[in-house]
């Protein structure tokens, strides 16, 4: 039996939507999106974040899942089954790198929310009677033991998600978790426009200041955030598409990943800035929104035991559809390069990945005097991922698409055909993405 004919496939397009969807709704869309729409002025930002998933997001959405279906391989395979002995195999090993970084310090902020979701479900965080919910976020990420614990508990549920393999793992959980989270975010949204602030959160979120506009940093914080949130360049895409038959159709599929994963932000902007307003924090917080912010407001408001339970219920779950979504880049490189089983890949490659992370946790605390290039250990894995490899690897995917391969292929491996459509996202692919994604990529590392 060939490889081909072995290769796992996802058992239905919805299975296939709501894992690609999975992959992209995670802290990303929650965390990540909350304070950078609060730092960069709001309904600017969202009007200019919405023309970058439109006019770049989609159309790389597209070339990822196209180059995945094509050759039926992992993010490596693929450019080797597409263009071998070429130099675009390197995309693929960026995809591989930034798999194992990224996961490194995401399973790390992930398990401090499903500490979070535990101390809620057994009352509350215990910030005691001087300290207040700052002292407390520091306390628990300085610790040296307390972070790693609840790291290998996030790394052991993705893990075992991943070894259960493509359809009663991967699939099954996100046909759980998704619909389970898009309810979720859409009741918290609703109760949290009761809280008086809605009024100005609306605002916020949809009345643009017109003189933003006029400022840089909020076109590139924009198109750096579609790109973070919709998982480009790190080959979770190419690989969930790798597992999708020939007789799917992809245009729909990927405007589908587009819009829902969209959706899931913007509503969860719903849910979070009302309450910001509704007890007068500011809503450039930052990163620490989440964590100190959001808890002392919990505190405040009628119901704000349960409220803070399923956000960080939420937060968790999606913090996992998206783990799995990395883990499975690098075991599937591991399970056709070294002939390693599923079980096999996953739980060695999960190890390995935790044991990556644990520098990342500790460099809140007992290496907090480490720093590289001027940042601490987390930050500076996160530049490393978010601001060199994923740039790299999506510049590297549009140019491969644009120019690297034969235009009429592209075309029919798309779905577009030859058509209006077809033609204008090859353009995008051969001009405007490169040119936009090598700005975010100057400027993210000061040359521009």
């Amino acid at each position: 039996m060939s490889a081909l004919q072995q290769r796992e496939q996802w058992g239905s397009k919805i299975g296939f939507i709501l894992a690609a969807m999975g992959s992209a709704v995670g802290l990303g869309n929650i965390w990540r999106f909350s304070y950078v729409t609060g730092e960069s002025g709001g309904a600017a930002f969202l009007l200019i974040y919405l023309a970058c998933i439109i006019a770049i997001g989609i159309p790389i959405l597209m070339a990822e899942f196209s180059i995945g279906r094509r050759a039926q391989s992992d993010v490596v395979g693929s450019f080797e089954t597409i263009a071998p002995g070429k130099p675009w195999v390197l995309a693929g090993f960026l995809g591989v790198a930034s798999a194992f970084i990224i996961l490194s310090f995401y399973g790390v902020v992930a398990g401090w929310s499903l500490h979070y979701f535990t101390q809620y479900f057994t009352g509350g965080p215990a910030i005691g009677d001087a300290g207040g919910y700052g002292d407390y976020f520091g306390g628990f990420i300085t610790s040296p033991v307390q972070p790693l614990f609840w790291q290998f508990l996030f790394m052991a549920l993705t893990v075992g998600i991943v070894y259960g393999g493509v359809k009663k793992g991967i699939e099954m959980w996100n046909k759980i978790l998704m619909p389970g989270l898009a309810l979720l975010v859409i009741g918290l949204a609703g109760y949290s426009l009761t809280l008086g602030g809605a009024g100005e959160a609306i605002t916020f979120l949809f009345a643009p200041d017109w003189s933003a506009f006029g400022d840089p940093e909020v076109y590139l914080a924009a198109l750096g955030q579609a790109f973070f949130s919709l998982s480009l360049g790190m080959g979770a895409l190419i690989t969930y598409g790798s597992y999708l038959s020939k007789e799917e159709k992809l245009p729909g599929a990927a405007v589908s990943v587009a819009t829902l994963d969209t959706l899931f932000a913007i509503i969860a902007g719903l849910m979070i800035f009302p309450a910001v307003f509704a007890f007068g924090i500011s809503p450039d917080s930052g990163p620490g929104l989440v964590f100190i912010t959001l808890p002392e407001i919990f505190a405040e408001m009628t119901g704000g035991m349960i409220f803070g339970f399923l956000f960080f219920f939420l937060l968790s779950a999606a913090a996992i559809t998206s783990g799995v979504s990395l883990l499975e880049v690098a075991v599937a490189y591991f399970m056709r390069r070294f002939s390693w089983s599923r079980k096999k890949a996953a739980v060695i490659i999960g190890g390995i990945i935790f044991v990556l992370g644990v520098p990342s946790s500790l460099g809140n605390g007992v290496l907090s005097h480490v720093t590289i290039g001027g940042l601490e250990i987390l930050d500076a894995a996160d530049f490393l991922a978010s601001n060199i490899f994923l740039p790299l690897g999506g510049l590297m995917i549009a140019l491969f698409v644009g120019w690297g391969w034969q235009k009429s292929d592209a075309l029919k491996e798309s779905d577009f055909g030859d058509t209006v459509f077809g033609n204008l996202w090859v353009f995008i692919l051969r001009f405007v993405a490169p040119i936009l994604i090598l700005i975010v990529f100057l400027n993210a590392i000061g040359l521009f």
